[in-house]
């Protein structure tokens, strides 16, 4: 499996350009916290977690369809919004965090690889640094 360096990741989180303005963003942990620690430091967004879960460490699935582990502790209602996934895969988490913030005023999606309405690569897997 392909690797991508911090520095290759860097880079194209420095020039990366978004069309709106966010409110925040939302990181799914565990996957989106480093991405949206990125992004934080790039443009100062604050981040907020909603914690699902739908795949174990080894990227298997764990449930049918993914689970909130924990409930959500902040207004979205009205808001514009930046979802941060590491990896969309299939997309099935990146839906039901979308059904969850449906209130949000606007809701874009960010992953450092997959089909989001940002990302900074969308390739068959890699390892990013960040997965031990």
């Amino acid at each position: 499996m392909e690797n991508k360096s911090w520095d290759d990741i860097a880079e194209r989180i420095r020039t990366i350009h978004f069309n709106e303005q966010f409110d925040f963003i939302v990181a799914i942990a565990n996957g989106g916290i480093i991405p949206a620690a990125l992004l934080n430091q790039r443009f100062g967004y604050d981040i907020q977690l909603l914690k699902l879960n739908l795949r174990d460490a080894q990227q298997n699935k764990l449930y049918d369809k993914p689970k909130l582990l924990e409930p959500i502790k902040f207004d979205f209602e009205g808001k514009n919004i930046l979802l941060v996934d590491d990896r969309i895969k299939t997309g099935t988490t990146i839906v039901y965090a979308k059904e969850l913030l449906a209130k949000a005023a606007v809701i874009k999606t960010f992953a450092v690889n997959g089909d989001a309405d940002y990302c900074l690569y969308n390739e068959s897997c890699f390892r990013v640094p960040w997965r031990i």
